[in-house]
């Protein structure tokens, strides 16, 4: 046997998906075998992986028991002369295998081998080629020389800045979404260090290769892409934890006792440097807007009073008292953000909607609370009206100066006009497009390519691919859809690079598959379209889900001496109503079907009621159920919940 593809999955069911299937197509005419090691993962992949590819071995865990360990499984059984270890947010090109398998033929020298990665824009990813992390090699990326001086053989050692990224070159460590390495050198110096949990095991191997005396090698004649690429978590402080302290284990292992030290040191430092950079880098991106709120908002209501009280009832002198300015305003100003905070004004994107609505909420709420306020703290009701002018007029400047300054997730309107262009040939394209319409996304405009370069004939059809680049420009397209069963791998990768100009995003639609898959940047795990829209999953929902929980548990427990009369089972459904208060349970989840069960649905907390329950005389079937279950998922509203709840409240007490 030539080659074992060993890819380790864990929760990521659609790369994964895409990944085998562009596995499939670079086999073609290679005796090859292909493990999936499940590190016990809850989202449908394994059975995904039973259905749809029964050539795969698939090794099913019942814990994660991490990187190294699961791919060690593999390998341990793997017979074939090489071993390639592939992450599964991958998509290899039509003749990757064929290329690398080639290389490594005609270079018994090579033991490990890595290719030419591009995010999912077709942006090259310089981590496809890495040098040895030395202490100082460490210190010069870690604290951003390797970027202020990319080219530079001293400073940009760590990604190798200096090689061309177009030239087959001898590198040092291999990246490891894609490893691919003799099994005769593997059999010569062991598998990968389980003492390595998550980072640092390519490193250690790779190093471990060429202390061996075998060469590892850049082959940039076959590229694949990497949705998430090196930076994915690099703003979470675990990781920032994980990784460096995977450096410290490799630089004990590897290095004398003297470097070692030296390099620990530099990573120590190196560590809280970086976590306290992400860590106010995650506070500030949070704070930021609801900061400039209360300043600007605090400082308009202090003039405002200021001003009132002067053109009113302290025109002979005087002012109002220091408990306006010193308590009450604050307190106004606490509900007008939290009702802003619960309308969802700082969810990203950010729409300005949610910001008003909540103002208006807030001013309802104060105006409500002021008439139970005793009479020494009613200033006045001119002053909460003048506020609530004030305070929109506010939001609405410091979110239109993000805007300005194109702030992440504070861009008007960048959701609103999604325009696509789905190519490759009338079946496949037309399916494509009804995944779309099927989506929350609203497409403004759906354009269909043919995926050949002869002349369009078909008036579905709007051109070919040799129009593309004037069809974007002509139809202000936003995003380019391949359909990966019309279109081989290695032109995909091709276009994206191509047309990497037009600053459009690309995604792609596997064959026979719900899913269309794609990266915005090396930032983003990856964006997703699917048929099975999680509507539910917003933050939004979640949060309003939460809050009908408390509030309608409240009430349950206010009219509980009614109840008792109306409901079988008073006293358990006075515990059910406990444990929704309390986050334990929610009073309307899923019913039992086979897609809940195995995690195709967001996961949310197990409910006391389900959308089955509003059908109070009826038996349904489990087919049934499992629709119910999608439509409630995907068209989900807080009412939804409200009708259910009140319709089978007999049923609380179950």
């Amino acid at each position: 046997m030539k080659l074992s593809v060993i890819i380790v999955n864990y929760n990521v069911e659609y790369f994964l998906e895409q990944c085998l299937y562009s596995v499939r197509k670079a086999s073609k005419d290679i005796d090859i075998e292909v493990y999936v090691v499940d590190n016990n993962s809850v989202d449908g992949s394994n059975r995904m992986v039973r259905e749809k590819f029964p050539e795969v071995i698939l090794i099913e865990n019942k814990q994660n028991t991490g990187f190294s360990k699961a791919n060690n499984q593999a390998m341990r059984l793997s017979k074939a002369e090489y071993v390639l270890l592939l992450n599964p947010d991958t998509v290899v090109e039509d003749d990757t295998f064929t290329k690398v398998i080639g290389f490594m033929d005609q270079h018994p020298e090579a033991g490990g081998l890595g290719v030419k990665m591009v995010d999912g824009k077709g942006k090259f990813l310089p981590e496809s080629k890495r040098g040895l992390p030395t202490p100082m090699t460490a210190f010069y990326k870690m604290f951003g020389f390797s970027q202020l001086f990319p080219r530079s053989k001293r400073f940009s050692h760590y990604h190798l800045g200096y090689l061309d990224k177009d030239k087959t070159a001898e590198i040092e460590i291999l990246a490891g979404a894609f490893m691919l390495m003799r099994h005769t050198v593997l059999d010569k110096i062991g598998l990968l260090d389980e003492a390595f949990f998550m980072y640092g095991e390519d490193i250690d191997l790779s190093y471990r290769i060429t202390q061996a005396g075998y060469k590892n090698y850049y082959f940039p004649e076959t590229r694949i892409i990497h949705y998430k690429g090196e930076s994915t978590k690099k703003s979470s402080v675990n990781y920032v934890f994980v990784f460096y302290n995977a450096m410290i284990i490799f630089a004990q292992k590897h290095f004398s006792s003297q470097r070692a030290r030296t390099f620990s040191v530099v990573i120590h430092i190196a560590i809280y440097f970086r976590a306290f950079i992400a860590i106010l880098s995650r506070f500030f991106k949070k704070s930021i807007l609801p900061f400039f709120d209360i300043l600007l908002g605090y400082l308009g209501i202090f003039f405002i009073q200021r001003y009132w009280g002067n053109l009113t009832i302290y025109r002979q002198g005087g002012d109002y008292p220091y408990e306006l300015v010193a308590f009450v305003i604050p307190a106004f100003l606490s509900i007008w953000l939290i009702s802003i905070y619960l309308s969802g004004g700082y969810d990203k994107p950010v729409k300005l909607i949610r910001s008003l609505r909540g103002i208006g909420i807030g001013s309802i709420t104060i105006l409500v609370l002021y008439a139970l306020l005793p009479e020494s703290l009613r200033f006045s009701r001119a002053l909460i009206l003048l506020s609530t002018v004030w305070l929109s007029v506010a939001l609405s400047v410091n979110r239109f100066a993000a805007h300005l300054i194109k702030a992440e997730g504070y861009t008007f309107g960048q959701n609103k006009r999604m325009r696509f262009l789905v190519i490759g040939d009338k079946t496949e394209a037309m399916r494509v497009e009804a995944i779309l319409h099927s989506t929350t996304i609203k497409p403004e405009f759906i354009g269909l390519v043919e995926s050949s370069e002869m002349a369009v004939t078909d008036n579905a059809f709007i051109g070919n691919m040799l129009q593309v680049k004037d069809i974007i420009t002509i139809y202000k397209i936003n995003e380019v859809i391949f359909c990966s069963k019309n279109i081989t791998h290695q032109v995909i990768i091709d276009k994206m690079t191509e047309w990497h100009d037009a600053e459009i995003d690309y995604k792609i639609a596997p064959e026979d598959s719900l899913s269309i898959i794609g990266s915005n940047s090396i930032n983003t795990r990856g964006d997703l379209y699917t048929i099975d829209i999680k509507a539910i999953d917003t933050s939004e929902n979640r949060r309003n889900k939460r809050l009908f929980d408390i509030l309608n548990s409240i009430v349950f427990l206010s009219i509980s001496p009614v109840l008792l009369f109306i409901i079988p089972h008073w006293f358990k459904a006075m515990v059910n109503t406990l444990k929704v208060l309390f986050g334990i349970r929610t009073w309307v989840s899923y019913g039992t079907s086979s897609d809940s069960v195995h995690g195709r649905l967001p996961r949310i907390r197990k409910g006391i009621l389900h959308p089955a329950d509003i059908f109070q005389s009826q038996t349904i079937d489990k087919e049934t159920v499992h629709h119910l279950n999608l439509l409630y998922a995907r068209d989900y509203t807080v009412w939804k919940d409200v009708e259910i709840c009140w319709k089978s409240v007999k049923r609380i007490g179950r």
